[in-house]
């Protein structure tokens, strides 16, 4: 419980990029030290993908609309 709400603060709070590097860092070897292997999945994924994460945190903003976009025009291609 601790870890996600660690993990959901990092994203609702921080505004700085270099903060968030440092945060979801500790976050990551918490993770470590924890023990649990489906967190284990999750800090691997974000570590691999750093930089696209923490470019979340210079605008704010995701890839979400253009997700929802390509999910739309699958939908129109398969009917």
């Amino acid at each position: 419980y601790k870890l996600v709400n660690n993990l959901r603060n990092i994203f609702n709070q921080t505004k700085n990029k270099g903060i968030a590097f440092t945060k979801l860092a500790h976050w990551y070897k918490e993770v470590e030290e924890s023990g649990f292997k489906s967190f284990k999945t999750v800090a691997n994924s974000i570590y691999i993908n750093y930089h696209s994460i923490l470019n979340y945190f210079t605008n704010r903003s995701t890839n979400a609309s253009a997700e929802s976009f390509n999910a739309k025009i699958k939908a129109f291609r398969a009917q």
